[in-house]
């Protein structure tokens, strides 16, 4: 599989980890994993910072995909396959239908934007 393969699967693969750990057959090890690929793949918060020249990037190009690899082999192969098949119905025209679950993240962003900008000027 190619680089853009395994670009367009990964549009596919985190929401399809995002709904395996809502199943009952899936391991508890498999949702830890999973809970914190979940929240490194959504999180503002990156390891390495994006304005550090070439690192910053690589933190996104190495550790969500080892992390997301990790979680779908802790997932029984059924359960994954059931969910990456109910994740495909998540899209409509290239963009997620429930866009609207982002919203409290552009909450958080907003917020600390407001406090950096109160701290910085008042």
């Amino acid at each position: 599989m190619q680089l853009k393969e395994k670009a367009k699967q990964l549009k596919t693969d985190i929401p399809a980890v995002f709904l395996c750990l809502n199943k009952k057959e899936t391991p508890l090890g498999a949702k830890l994993v999973a809970g914190i690929t979940i929240c490194y793949a959504l999180s503002p918060i990156d390891l390495i910072p994006d304005f550090i020249p070439v690192l910053g990037y690589l933190d996104d190009v190495i550790i969500l995909p080892a992390l997301i690899a990790l979680t779908i082999h802790l997932l029984p192969a059924d359960t994954f396959e059931q969910c990456r098949k109910e994740s495909e119905h998540m899209w409509k025209n290239g963009r997620p239908k429930k866009w609207y679950y982002a919203l409290p993240f552009i909450g958080i962003w907003l917020l600390v934007i407001w406090l950096f900008l109160k701290f910085v000027f008042f």
